[in-house]
């Protein structure tokens, strides 16, 4: 057995739905600008290839937790997404061959530091500050799946009041796309979450928010910001 000069850390993993067994992280990819009305919104009106941005595995805010609100910001935004979890791998994939790798759906929340990642952006600086921060990565339980991707209703609301309201049909790359054009960046493994884009209504949270979201026929997330 391998020892460590430091105490290794901790596995990620995320619940599944009826089973004792938990689903490992092994890493978080995330699409940018995947509805037509937020890419409008955000500033761009086109059907450019997906592009990608990551967030580490420990990232993940488990069902049920609290999320803090982030240091060094004062603009941090929800984004409700569909999140595909895959249960195999592969590179330079086709979409039929995508979808045999996906283990189940869940719903997740996508945090934003607006105010950081606009700043990087007019930079030409990376995003890691404004995405890839601790507990960025609200999730519910992992429901398994072996139907066509979901395609129903995907909305989120902050004290009762609906923010985002769409349906995941309106993405404009499907599931599994998303999956095949990612296999051409990265060799994929069981274990890789990808959350699928955010439609449009983004917009601000503050300490005390209650925030609750659902992917039809997928799951609910709910979450106080703290």
């Amino acid at each position: 057995m391998a020892s460590y000069v430091i105490d290794p850390p901790a596995p990620v993993a995320v619940p599944v739905e009826g089973e004792t067994a938990l689903f490992p992280v092994r890493r978080i990819l995330c699409v940018g600008r995947n509805y037509a009305a937020h890419r409008r919104e955000m500033g761009g009106d086109d059907r450019d290839p997906p592009f990608f941005f990551a967030k580490p595995a420990d990232a993940i805010v488990l069902p049920g937790a609290d999320v803090p609100y982030p240091p060094k910001t004062g603009n941090l935004h929800h984004e409700i997404e569909l999140v595909v979890a895959l249960k195999g791998g592969g590179a330079d994939l086709t979409p039929e061959a995508a979808l045999n790798l996906v283990f189940g759906y869940a719903v997740g929340v996508d945090l934003t530091r607006r105010d950081l990642q606009n700043a990087a952006k007019d930079k030409g600086h990376p995003w890691e500050a404004g995405k890839a921060f601790d507990a960025s990565a609200p999730i519910s339980a992992i429901r398994k799946w072996d139907a066509a991707p979901p395609q129903g209703r995907i909305a989120v609301s902050v004290n009762g009041a609906v923010k985002q309201d769409a349906t995941v049909a309106d993405m404009i790359w499907n599931v599994a796309e998303i999956i095949a054009e990612a296999s051409k960046l990265w060799t994929l493994a069981a274990g890789d979450l990808i959350y699928t884009g955010t439609p449009e209504g983004v917009g601000p949270l503050k300490p005390g928010d209650l925030v609750e979201g659902e992917v039809e026929g997928v799951g609910q997330i709910r979450f106080k910001v703290i």
